[in-house]
């Protein structure tokens, strides 16, 4: 017989129970019952209507070669995994889905939850940690999600194909908050004029060796953005020697393109490095934050964050990869306006905590989800299923204003809160939580 700590809340048939934490692992608090079959049954059948609960998930990192070796471990306050820790994903995405922690429970991980419950998580949670760049990617919209996973379905391409673009029929929308200072990103296009003098400045005096560079100032300057990256990005016999010129040229003036320089070495003769010098090159310390809207090219060069997207793995590369590049469909998706990246201003709010959400609604090109950053007590309505992170110190959170079942989550431990609505916080450290946009904030 195991325990479980409960919430007791009312309903019109009266005083009931729902499972909010189990088990006799750490952080198991609060009232106390035994687990019986029947107990189980009715706390599991009231979770299932939407009760608001508690559950404590996990999940391993993503082992990716990019992810720096042990750090979102340390980040945590775990035991390294031997390997390189790119990714912890928390949400219910198929391919990674947030493990449930509760031995209560019937649900091993949040996928099996939203499919037996009908709830569904409208965003997925990460953890990064990049020791090297990321490939150049963007994401599609809406409507191209929809219309790209059901072409890729009729024509028989297997989910898991190397060559699939479309793995789900939902959007990607992304924003990330710098946990470290020195974060490093590429994000979006900048003004062409800047990338058309960069180009003529180092290929001044070249000669021969700097010919593709004007040939590609010229392209850019006249037939724009995005003839330019098809033809960077395409199956042109210039490409290679382009790639070594610019090499060749970063040896040359090592201040203006050391950039090109650390990305071909870590990707030798991978035009994605030209590409990359087209974009704009930003730095965040902790705290500051990018939204990348579908079509935003991007990628993410180096340091710790926590990004906040649409729960989806559809993924349209550029470049700065050995995985499936598929040209025409990136340039289907990619947004080839200029300018400078929007940067998102958190929003201070009651209590100890502040918002980060774009101006505009999902509507809008605005984000369907917002991520609250908690650094002390706070009480907040949720809009949704929603997620919590604690990254440092340590958070009594309960529900619907019921004391009596509150769980305690310290650094490295997350959470699932399963229906919308009050949410309370007590504590200090922070903590970051992941729910859908809500219509105002307090």
């Amino acid at each position: 017989m195991g325990w479980v700590a409960v919430n007791r809340y009312p309903s019109s048939a009266g005083s009931q129970t729902t499972v909010v934490g189990g088990g006799t692992g750490e952080g198991r608090v609060t009232i106390l019952k035994p687990t019986g079959c029947r107990y189980r049954a009715a706390a599991q059948d009231e979770m299932m209507n939407s009760v608001s609960a508690l559950i404590r998930i996990d999940n391993a990192s993503m082992p990716y070669p990019w992810g720096a070796a042990g750090g979102i471990s340390a980040l945590l306050g775990r035991e390294p995994s031997g390997g390189p820790e790119a990714e912890l994903w928390l949400g219910a995405h198929p391919k990674s889905p947030s493990r449930v922690l509760n031995e209560q429970s019937e649900w091993d991980d949040l996928h099996q939850w939203e499919q037996q419950t009908g709830q569904r998580l409208p965003f997925l949670l990460k953890i990064l940690d990049a020791a090297a760049p990321l490939s150049l990617q963007a994401h599609p919209s809406a409507q191209q999600a929809v219309q790209g996973f059901e072409r890729e379905q009729s024509a028989g391409i297997p989910i898991d194909a190397p060559r699939r673009n479309y793995r789900d029929p939902r959007p990607k929308p992304e924003m990330i908050v710098a946990l470290t200072d020195g974060f490093e990103a590429l994000c979006g296009f900048r003004d062409p004029a800047e990338t058309v003098e960069l180009l003529e400045q180092v290929a001044q005096g070249a000669g021969s060796s700097g010919a593709l560079l004007r040939t590609w100032a010229y392209t850019l300057a006249e037939q724009g953005i995005a003839r330019t990256v098809r033809w960077l990005l395409g199956e042109d016999a210039e490409i290679p020697l382009l790639v070594d010129q610019l090499g060749a040229a970063a040896e040359r003036h090592p201040e203006q393109l050391g950039l090109a320089s650390r990305l071909l070495a870590q990707y030798p003769g991978d035009p994605g490095a030209a590409v990359a010098l087209m974009l704009n090159y930003e730095v965040l310390a902790a705290g500051e934050a990018l939204w990348l809207p579908a079509g935003n090219i991007h990628a993410y060069l180096h340091g710790t964050g926590i990004e906040l997207m649409g729960p989806s793995d559809n993924v349209l590369r550029g470049g700065l990869t050995g995985k499936h590049i598929d040209v025409p469909e990136l340039l289907n998706v990619l947004d080839i306006s200029f300018g400078a990246p929007e940067r998102l201003q958190p929003e201070p709010q009651q209590g100890a905590l502040r918002s980060y959400r774009t101006e505009a609604g999902p509507d809008d090109r605005g984000a369907p989800f917002e991520l609250l950053e908690i650094t002390g007590d706070a009480e907040i309505s949720t809009q949704s299923p929603s997620v919590v992170a604690v990254m440092q110190g340590e958070f009594t959170l309960s529900t619907d204003n019921d004391d009596a079942a509150a769980q305690t989550a310290s650094r490295g431990q997350f959470l699932l809160h399963t229906s919308p609505g009050p949410l309370a916080f007590h504590g200090a450290g922070q903590a970051f939580l992941a729910t859908a946009r809500r219509a105002s904030s307090p």
